[in-house]
């Protein structure tokens, strides 16, 4: 994939980056990334000598038919792993055993703490359980890292990407040693994850959002829900005052032609 995939996408867009040598040769690391776009999966694996294995939504590798089997042959060959999201805890716990095991095996684990694409552009507030229980319970270390411009490139509902130059930029690795053992403790957690959030911040210059990318989708949604609503109500009540005045004028204009009749016939 890195021949197919990788070597194609470095031709066409030339990502510049800045940091690789903060990337270990060998042993496991976890590369904790904002999320900016569908692409950021194969970005980053692309620029790097290591294989990185993300996770991916289970839907991906169980569409039927030709082209369901074609996009499980592509998330698995860029070393994408399943995991079941129809339950939150669930998903969250099968999220965190994928992460141990690849690293475990001395490999990179990818991981996009603020647990979905940003809607926006802007950095939000990253999901405590995933990125830091994984990088207590293994001892890896934790390795921020930036993609920036990649929404230009294709933003979200976008299928052909515009050819233009993104950046990878990869900070020095995180030790979280301190916290060993505390993998439970949720105050712990949520210090992990801040401070893997602000490394990322001035790493990628991005503003930072206070609230989760999730709360902020939801959000959005309710207000363009409420606006395409409001919309509706409006076009309904100009129809409404429309045809309530074309009857107006309808019986204005039967009333005139009443009163012309009774002056032509006379009392």
């Amino acid at each position: 994939m890195k021949v197919t995939i990788g070597g194609p996408l470095k031709l066409a867009f030339r990502p510049w980056v800045e940091g690789l040598e903060n990337v270990p040769a060998e042993g496991a690391a976890i590369l904790a990334s904002n999320h900016l776009s569908f692409s950021d999966s194969f970005f980053l694996p692309a620029v790097l000598d290591r294989k990185v294995t993300f996770i991916a939504k289970a839907e991906y590798f169980t569409t039927p038919g030709v082209k369901g089997r074609l996009t499980a042959a592509f998330f698995k060959g860029v070393g994408q792993l399943p995991v079941d999201r129809s339950g939150a805890r669930g998903a969250g716990e099968a999220a965190i055993k994928s992460g141990i095991d690849v690293l475990e095996r001395g490999e990179l684990f990818g991981i996009y703490p603020e647990g979905t694409r940003s809607p926006d552009g802007r950095l939000y507030r990253g999901k405590p359980g995933g990125l830091a229980r994984v990088a207590l319970a293994t001892g890896a270390p934790v390795i921020p890292v930036a993609m920036i411009d990649t929404e230009k490139i294709q933003p979200p509902g976008k299928v052909v990407p515009k050819l233009m130059r993104p950046g990878i930029r990869i900070g020095k690795p995180l030790d979280f040693s301190r916290y060993q053992g505390m993998e439970h403790d949720r105050f712990v957690l949520r210090a992990v994850t801040d401070e893997v959030m602000y490394e990322i911040m001035n790493l990628s210059g991005q503003e930072y959002v206070d609230m989760y990318a999730t709360a902020m989708k939801r959000q959005l949604t309710e207000a363009a829900k409420a606006e395409k609503e409001a919309e509706k109500a409006a076009k309904a009540a100009l129809a409404k005052a429309e045809k309530e005045q074309a009857e107006k004028e309808k019986r204005e204009k039967e009333k005139q032609q009443q009163e012309q009749q009774e002056r032509r016939t006379g009392p």
